[in-house]
């Protein structure tokens, strides 16, 4: 019999730390846990903000922002001016505050250029609110221009000419004046462009020169030193979330009743996000022949080059909700399309996710080049559900460069199908009182993996159990296993280990791991199966601290 190995996946030091974990390993697809685990939205989120009631401004902004300056619980902003953050001022914004912008003044938003920093700490009782500054019953859809943020990080645009004189590696946020204050991009990935926690982003997109209205949240190359999470961006009119270029990582975004795309990537973006919720009014879609409307939308750049960085970001457990909700002959305005597009050379990767109630497509890779980036692997799509599409399940944009599109899909990245949504998710389509949930029994409860090489390394894993505080928190997943299980431990300190593997007799089977150094957090090891009988077996971890022994199931 073989020794059971260390897999060529485990990192040279054969460990990965918490800090770079990001994604949160789950058991369903999609954006939320089932029932009783209450969804992630309770609270600080609104599904009525045309109706919502905001108090009175009690100071108006007008003009820009160049020291540090904070607004305080209590206060009602009136955001009269194209606002920039700059100067490498901080703007610190405390809970519970109200911004409203002026839609008589052309353009009012709120701009944080390169070096400058948001400090936007909501909590879940006291969300801070960017919204129109319109009465009740009388906002829309680009009432003022909404929130950017201007990093450091990398972003693959290439020098501009003409009036656009920046160097690669740097682009002017579409829409506004040229300048050193619309300037993003740089060389570090670690840029920090400040923290967003507990926000709602409401009407912005206000339409600065034609066809080039920005998005509700804007990135242009920001920085994982930023913090993103618990977002809302509601009736946007362009994008609800669009990252041109950087790596910031985000969770828990919702996506409400947009204009154009829930999710659009551009130029090099290569992020993580997870936990995504995106929703679609069927009457509010893009002028298709501006922009179609999609629920993910995805470039490596505007021409479709090769240019680098690629955009690679990783999304998982997005639930994205079309215009259809629920009935295929339902109409729905003339822009709207597939739930995901990924075009243009892109490298997008998309795991654990639902994608329903979409007009054309479920997915459309589109063109030969991400034809290619799909077998090579380096576009994914695994482990989703597309289900109640208005056509097609899948298309390709060639055809013969991905010879079997729904093999593709269904068989070698395991993803589902199915014409009806009924059943998968408890009530999504009840915009004011909605359970984004999955129902019990449906299919988006369980099917998850984060397994796949690409995000394994960067999931924190969950389940692991705790074992007398000798070693730490140790577990196997998958167990039971028929091929490569990993082990799991979550060490307390730093000690030397040996793992040695025991049947039911008793028998030493194995010895795999031989005084390998575990690092405080998370460390992995692959342990390859398949020469092993059906059976039980049991994993011995060895230490100076002393002995841990967990059961592993081998199944054939």
């Amino acid at each position: 019999m073989k020794k059971l190995l260390l897999s060529a996946l485990t990192l040279a030091t054969v460990s990965v730390s918490m800090g770079q974990a990001f994604f949160n390993q789950t058991t369903f697809r999609g954006a939320f846990a089932p029932a009783p685990t209450p969804m992630w939205t309770n609270t600080w989120t609104e599904w009525d903000p045309q109706n919502k009631v905001y108090p009175a401004p009690t100071m108006t902004v007008t003009g820009n922002i160049t020291a540090n300056t904070t607004w305080a619980t209590g206060q009602t902003i009136l955001l009269s001016s194209t606002c920039f953050v700059k100067n490498n001022a901080v703007l610190t914004i405390q809970p519970g505050v109200v911004i409203r912008g002026d839609k008589s003044v052309t353009g009012a938003g709120l701009f944080i250029t390169t070096g400058a920093k948001l400090i936007a700490n909501g909590t879940v009782n006291q969300p801070i609110v960017f919204t129109s500054d319109q009465a009740p019953g009388a906002r829309g859809l680009g009432d003022w221009g909404g929130v950017i943020l201007m990093g450091l990080a990398p972003n693959n645009s290439p020098a501009g000419t003409g009036t656009l004189t920046n160097p690669a590696g740097t682009n002017y946020i579409e829409g506004l004046p040229v300048s050193a204050d619309t300037q993003y991009g740089g060389s570090n990935p670690a840029d920090n462009s400040g923290s967003m926690q507990y926000c709602r982003i409401e009407f912005g997109g206000y339409i600065y020169q034609p066809n080039k209205e920005i998005n509700g949240l804007t990135f242009g190359a920001v920085g994982n030193g930023t913090t993103i999470d618990y977002v809302q961006v509601s009736f946007s009119n362009d994008d609800s979330f669009e990252w041109f270029g950087g790596n910031v990582n985000c969770k828990h975004l919702v996506a409400y009743r947009g204009l154009d795309d829930d999710w659009d990537t551009d130029n090099g973006y290569s992020g993580y996000v997870q936990y995504c919720l995106g929703v679609r009014d069927p009457q509010i879609s893009d002028n298709p022949a501006v922009s179609t409307s999609e629920g993910f939308e995805s470039d490596n750049d505007p021409n479709g080059t090769t240019a680098t960085p690629l955009t690679s970001a990783i999304f998982s457990n997005v639930t994205d909700i079309g215009p259809l909700r629920g009935v295929l002959t339902a109409t729905y305005a003339s822009g709207f399309r597939r739930g995901a597009r990924i075009r243009r050379n892109s490298n997008l990767k998309i795991y654990n996710s639902l994608i329903m109630d979409h007009a054309t497509r479920g997915l459309y890779v589109d063109g030969s080049l991400c034809e290619t980036n799909a077998n090579s692997g380096a576009l994914k799509f695994m482990n989703n559900i597309v289900a109640g599409y208005g056509q097609r399940a899948m298309e390709t944009g060639t055809f013969g460069i991905l010879a079997n599109p729904n093999l593709w899909v269904k068989t070698t990245n395991n993803n589902d199908t199915l014409n009806s949504t009924a059943g998968i998710l408890v009530n999504p389509y009840q915009y004011f009182t909605p359970d984004y949930r999955p129902a019990a029994a449906g299919v988006a409860a369980t099917g998850a993996s984060f397994s796949d090489p690409t995000i394994a390394p960067l999931t924190l894993f969950t389940g692991l159990a705790e074992i007398n505080k000798q070693i730490g928190s140790i577990a196997l997943a998958p167990n039971p296993t028929n091929g490569v299980t990993t082990l799991m431990v979550d060490a307390i300190s730093i000690l030397s280990l040996n793992v040695s593997i025991y049947d039911v007799t008793g028998k030493l089977v194995s010895t795999p791991v031989k005084d390998q150094n575990l690092s405080v957090g998370e460390n992995r090891f692959n342990l390859n199966t398949t020469d092993l009988n059906s059976g039980v077996y049991f994993v011995t971890l060895t230490t100076a601290n002393g002995k841990e022994t967990v059961k592993l199931i081998v199944t054939k």
